[in-house]
């Protein structure tokens, strides 16, 4: 006996609330634009909410901009682009360093993100119900749903970006004049200050839109030019600083595993299982949620006499061109780690090419979008709790910062004399700039450094760390030493019953004495 999807109670319910987000209305206001709106809202308030009642800080990625945002500079350091920093810095102008501003960055960026596939679908031709898919589709990715609520920062730019590319191409698609290739090159240029790695998606949609013949003369028009042009003026500034500070643009080039012992071929397989495990964590969710909508609705995506329109054509070669390259860079790099979040810029854009593909199956593929809808709204509600509770947690490990009891870290470390800059191994002491917003806050990563450093200073490790050598170094040319004595603070943890207290070295920096001249014979 068959069983119709359409008789079963559950299933009409869930059918009514996914035409409701694909084509209802709230007063002028579409409902996904609502909800969307109100997520965001609803997120900011409660984390920012949660933050000041608990008293706990942020995690890592957060720690690092509350260090970084109260400068606008061309570049900072960690080897990450501008731009992320760049709108903290402008929206810290009116709420200081704070976890308001962070949340306030956060979620404006990622309502735009998802605003901007709405539109680019319905702007390459694709109904409304298509569109609403493809972003539900997108918001399948744990790096976004999940990693993206409580840590991660230039990722979240890389999310909006890429959209915002994805709409520019939508409309140079559909008009191609001088205004629009200028907007293109804005886009493009925001990209690569979102995140470097954006600049394989930018040359993946090149590559696809010269392999097709209806979308070739798009980009061999001489009007790109000012495409390319607009793209670098944008990162001039950045590019230059990158050229004056090459020690900060590597500083974390050791993340991707390069320089192996391993023989050649060794290395290479270890990139190519890398690469594959990193997509494929990336996918896999909204790959067997599309699956199971195609299943569930009996539809079949491919069949053997079937052309593909020349839109979703030119997604599928996108992403295909895209994985492409980055393969190639990781085998002639001898990269072999590969992070999951990396993969955003070269597989965003495949939940929209499976909800075009969708789009072109009738009835069978609307069942289908109403699924994967479906699961993905359900699943951004369940996860809601949860994002409030790892917002304040931050996790083991190097997360466990969020639950330092920074006020009291700060009380004892003014306790004798007054500090005006506090120095560590790495930004985990941002933290301070939610109690005192006026600390300059250093680590070996920040560039301008030496100064930045100003009296009175101390060098702030935690659980019994040394400081660096590099930031001896640092400390050094700034004509400053540690001080003979140390500190140990006790500082509670926060949000947690069974760990102890956290050990915090507090070592003051004193003027160093003037090198004696040499004594001649």
């Amino acid at each position: 006996m068959q069983i119709r999807l359409a008789s079963i109670p559950s299933f009409r319910f869930h059918a009514a609330q996914t035409e409701w987000l694909a084509e209802g209305k709230v007063g002028r206001f579409d409902a996904i634009v609502v909800v969307l709106a109100v997520y965001a809202g609803l997120q900011v308030v409660a984390m920012t909410l949660l933050s000041q009642v608990v008293g706990t800080g942020v995690g890592v990625d957060d720690a690092e901009q509350l260090m970084y945002m109260t400068e606008l500079q061309a570049g900072y350091g960690g080897s990450q682009p501008p731009l992320y920093t760049w709108l903290g810095w402008l929206v810290a102008q009116l709420f200081g360093p704070s976890v308001l501003t962070l949340k306030l960055v956060k979620y404006s960026m990622m309502f735009v993100a998802a605003s901007a596939i709405l539109l680019a679908v319905l702007k390459l031709g694709y109904s409304r119900r298509t569109a609403v898919t493809a972003l539900f589709g997108v918001l399948l990715f744990p790096q976004i749903f999940w990693e993206m609520q409580h840590t991660l920062s230039h990722s979240v730019a890389v999310f909006a970006l890429g959209s915002l590319v994805l709409l520019a191409v939508a409309w140079l698609l559909q008009r191609q004049s001088a205004l629009v290739y200028a907007v293109f090159g804005l886009a493009m240029g925001a990209a690569i200050l979102a995140k470097y790695n954006d600049l394989i998606l930018l040359v993946a949609i090149v590559v696809a839109a010269l392999s097709l013949s209806a979308t070739r003369a798009i980009i061999l028009d001489r009007r790109f030019l000012i495409s390319i042009g607009v793209a670098v003026l944008v990162c001039v500034p950045t590019l230059y600083w990158n050229a004056t500070h090459p020690g900060e643009l590597v500083a974390r080039g050791y993340k991707f595993g390069l320089g192996s012992d391993q023989g050649q071929l060794a290395v290479a397989w270890l990139g190519i299982r890398g690469f594959t495990r990193a997509a494929f964590n990336f996918a896999v969710l909204p790959i067997a949620v599309f699956a199971v909508a195609f299943i569930a609705a009996r539809a079949r995506p491919f069949t053997a006499d079937q052309h593909l329109p020349v839109l979703e054509k030119l997604i599928w070669r996108t992403i295909l061109a895209g994985l492409a390259i980055g393969l190639l860079l990781a085998l002639a790099s001898g990269a072999t780690t590969f992070r999951d979040r990396w993969m955003l810029p070269l597989l965003l854009f495949l939940p929209v090419a499976l909800a075009m593909r969708l789009d072109s199956l009738g009835n069978k593929g609307r069942t289908a979008q109403a699924i994967v809808i479906s699961v993905a709204a359900t699943l951004a509600i369940l996860v809601l709790p949860l994002t409030w509770y790892m917002h304040l947690y931050g996790g083991d490990g190097r997360g466990s910062i969020a639950r330092i009891d920074y006020g009291t870290l700060h009380r004892g470390m003014v306790a004798e004399e007054p500090v005006r800059t506090v120095v560590s191994n790495w930004h985990w002491i941002g933290n301070l700039k939610l109690v005192d917003p006026a600390l300059t806050i250093l680590s070996s990563e920040v560039p301008d450094f030496i100064k930045q450093l100003q009296e009175p200073a101390v060098i702030a490790l935690l659980d019994g760390q040394q400081p660096s050598e590099e930031l001896l170094g640092l400390v050094a040319k700034a004509g400053y030493a540690p001080g003979n004595s140390m500190a140990v603070l006790d500082v509670p943890m926060l949000f947690s019953r069974k760990e102890t207290d956290r050990k915090v070295s507090i070592i003051r920096l004193m003027k160093a004495p003037p090198a004696s001249a040499p004594q001649a014979n």
